[in-house]
């Protein structure tokens, strides 16, 4: 094992580069290195504060000697072509969820990491949340015996933040299936051991100005008999984080007079207007997202047990036992998204993988489709392409 930094290229630098930059500015572990955006004004900006290259093209930058790693950040759909371009340049590869839009880019994706013999993370997701973390090392330890059922919920304004076109078209990877639920997916099948069997759902697509699915429901049960009721709205109308003691989903305070301001700033835009407006999200263009007091998280999860029941918290995990209760801190540090540095170290510095590779996120995605199939169908669907948190767990 060696100390060095992971160098670090990032193709992509819009808003979930952004995300992440706190983390790739406070952990040692990586040195950001190069980059690839399109925006010239971004790469100069990169330039300019991390001292790498800005490269035009994804391909340029899976060509860099100098890089050993690539974030890959850009839009779902683009993902396969670019995590392939990686693969083949070499490099160890952390992609941003979902892994793709379709299984079969998906298959591509992984079978490109496993002829090049490179590491392929999917994340961060919400799955890495150190209180979801906290939680899986709980369940494993075996002490609240086995895992009965989870209850996941989440109401957000999401459908209504700046979008582009192509992010309310669901077809290439819009609404909220794709970009939310795959978050919801992720933490479920961690706390439930990954094997998901099979799901039903329903799913909402109630705004006409907003064309793709904006809610749903699923009921997705295990091959260790556990079970778990999924839901989630995009309309910003009422706010979970209510329920989360108004900690926003990045673990920053939600002030009151927040409520309505997603869909205020949409009136009056046209398409073309929304998209510049999501441009101001933007690295070299927006604003950085606020420190935070506490873990980011997805909304209300609650994780019913033998012997106890764990409700997740911003900033642990609550326990309810036979006869007490009581509650495990997940102390905060000074970086955040810690656990996902965690997980891209052990990988590239030790060969060691963490649950959420390549098949992981494809197993997710699997899910994702089969919410849609259900919703579309009103039938109960099978999972095939399932697999636990070590990738030696996998359906045959």
């Amino acid at each position: 094992m060696t100390s060095e930094p992971i160098r670090l290229g990032v193709a992509g630098l819009g808003r979930a580069f952004m995300l992440m930059l706190p983390t790739f500015r406070n952990d040692p572990r990586v040195r950001l290195v190069a980059a690839a955006a399109p925006r010239e004004e971004s790469r100069r900006a990169f330039e300019a504060e991390f001292g790498g290259r800005g490269h035009a093209t994804v391909e340029g930058l899976a060509a860099d000697p100098e890089v050993e790693a690539i974030y890959i950040a850009t839009p779902h759909q683009m993902h396969a072509d670019h995590v392939t371009a990686a693969a083949q340049g070499g490099k160890h590869i952390l992609v941003d969820k979902p892994l793709a839009v379709t299984l079969e880019d998906a298959d591509r994706m992984v079978e490109a990491a496993d002829k090049a013999g490179v590491h392929l993370i999917v994340g961060p997701s919400h799955s890495f949340d150190a209180p979801v973390a906290l939680a899986h090392e709980l369940i494993k330890s075996g002490e609240f015996g086995s895992v009965r059922m989870v209850q996941a919920l989440n109401y957000t304004d999401f459908l209504y933040r700046p979008r582009r076109p192509e992010e309310l078209r669901t077809e290439e990877g819009g609404g909220v299936l794709f970009s939310q639920g795959v978050h919801q997916i992720d933490i479920v099948r961690l706390l439930c051991g990954g094997l998901a069997r099979q799901v039903t759902a329903m799913t909402g697509a109630w705004d006409p100005t907003r064309p793709t699915e904006g809610a749903y429901s699923a009921l997705m049960n295990f091959e260790n008999g556990a079970f778990a009721t999924l839901t989630y709205s995009g309309y910003a109308h009422f706010d979970s984080d209510t329920w989360m003691g108004n900690v926003a989903e990045l673990g920053g305070e939600k002030p009151p007079e927040d409520y309505g301001k997603a869909r205020r700033a949409l009136v009056g835009l046209d398409a073309e207007a929304e998209t510049k407006l999501k441009t101001t999200r933007t690295y070299g263009s927006g604003a950085e997202p606020p420190a935070a007091r506490h873990h980011e998280h997805f909304g209300p999860i609650i994780v019913l047990c033998d012997r106890a029941d764990l409700r997740l918290t911003p900033d642990g995990v609550e326990i309810f036992g036979d006869t007490e209760r009581r509650f495990v801190e997940a102390p905060l540090g000074a970086v955040p998204r810690k656990t996902v540095i965690d997980a891209l170290t052990a990988a590239v510095r030790e060969d060691v993988p963490p649950p959420q590779t390549g098949r992981w996120g494809r197993a997710s995605l699997e899910v994702c489709h089969a919410i849609l199939r259900s919703a579309d169908n009103g039938a109960a669907v099978d999972l095939s392409r399932q697999c636990g948190t070590t990738e030696k767990e996998e359906h045959a």
